[in-house]
């Protein structure tokens, strides 16, 4: 298997660079002290996170119109990637919670939203592991992967939708001007670049792996 050295330096850099943003060059927040420095893993974590699942909703419309098996391995690479970067996200996000509000959860709406999207991707997973053979368990897949997606917008939206302590999107659409310093807002943008070129490596990767099982597979049915 062929590896992409390219992206894999690339990748390399930029974690290394986000580890020296966020540790030598960024200020400390003056309110929340050094646990303020998780924010720079937490949501570009959970943004690639938002990105894997936004794959697995393309590849799983695009096998339920082709039927064409390289759209299911991309999906379920996709889902098994995205449940990767999601589980740190809510991981980063409880360690942040501690010091700041005294307790690791709160059921706070995007801390719960996000549960919720965690496991429907789970189910997902769990889906392709148990489901049906064949065809017919992708094609539930699929259609689970298509509707799971519709709670990433969902995420985004709880904190304007319902407010409550968690704090306010700093970056999108819903972020008023200025939310960020400069030295903040380029150290979080290193921070999405370091994880998406970090999803770029190990998405190619799940997919030979998923299609060499699949191959696989099929040799052991035309054997029996």
């Amino acid at each position: 298997m062929k590896m992409n050295y390219g992206i894999i330096a690339i990748a390399t850099a930029l974690v290394l660079l986000l580890h020296y943003l966020v540790f030598m060059w960024v200020p400390t927040d003056s309110v929340l002290g050094t646990s303020q420095r998780i924010f720079y893993y937490h949501v570009p974590l959970a943004w690639v996170g938002f990105l894997a699942f936004g794959t697995v909703f393309i590849a799983s419309v695009a096998f339920l119109f082709t039927k064409q098996s390289r759209w299911d391995n991309l999906g379920y690479s996709a889902a098994e990637t995205g449940i990767l970067f999601i589980s740190a996200a809510l991981l980063t996000g409880m360690i942040w919670s501690k010091p700041v509000w005294g307790v690791w959860w709160t059921w706070a709406p995007q801390q719960t939203t996000t549960l919720i999207l965690w496991l429907i991707y789970i189910s997902y997973l769990m889906l392709r592991a148990y489901g049906p053979p064949g065809n017919q368990g992708a094609k539930y897949a699929a259609v689970l992967g298509i509707i799971g997606f519709f709670d990433v917008p969902i995420v985004y939206m709880a904190g304007k939708w319902w407010r409550d302590i968690h704090p306010q999107a700093v970056v999108g659409p819903l972020a008023e001007d200025g939310s960020l310093e400069s030295s903040m807002l380029i150290t979080l943008l290193v921070g999405v670049l370091a994880f998406t070129a970090l999803f770029g490596v190990l998405l190619p990767y799940r997919y030979k792996l998923r299609h060499q099982q699949g191959l696989v597979g099929q040799l052991r049915i035309y054997h029996d």
